[in-house]
């Protein structure tokens, strides 16, 4: 028999039992009757509890098992989070460090073009100032070879005379 419907038969039986004269708490029933009801539950129960504790053992089981594989996702999740930011971290990092080496490369490369040009344009203008010398010079030198011819030929054809340098 099942322990609860001897309790719900005890129960019934306690409630249908005579009261006693002059009470309206105490009742009166078969003490051997009331007793071997009580045994047949008690008999009944410990295979019942049994039954219940190993169910409740295999829950508080599997809520444990469900907890540490929880705790292990959540600790790869955070794991894994991790990771990503620490990539992000350095992706972002790195990103501004090449930026930063990119225009340090453009500062530093304008500022060799602008020395170039300035060494450039100084070493043309040095040659522009010694050719426009030499210019001159070849243009007096010929001034003086035309002036020469001049006179060498007023003076005819005196070849045995010194040229007047």
């Amino acid at each position: 028999m099942d322990p609860l419907d001897s309790i719900d038969e005890i129960i019934e039986r306690v409630q249908d039992a005579r009261s006693v004269p002059m009470s309206r708490t105490n009742f009166m029933y078969d003490r051997a009757e009331m007793i071997d009801l009580l045994d047949a539950l008690r008999s009944g129960l410990p295979s019942e509890i049994r039954k219940a504790a190993a169910v409740l053992d295999e829950r508080d089981r599997i809520i444990e098992a469900g907890r540490r594989e929880a705790d292990r996702i959540i600790s790869e999740g955070e794991t894994e989070h991790a990771r990503l930011v620490s990539v992000n971290e350095i992706t972002v990092s790195a990103e501004h460090e090449g930026a930063r080496i990119i225009a340090e490369a453009r500062t530093e490369a304008q500022r060799l073009r602008d020395e170039v040009d300035d060494y450039v344009d100084t070493a043309l203008a040095n040659f522009e100032q010694f050719l426009t010398r030499a210019l001159a010079s070849i243009e007096r030198g010929r001034d003086k070879m035309h002036a020469l011819r001049e006179i060498g030929t007023f003076q005819g054809e005196d070849a045995e005379r010194p040229l007047p340098f």
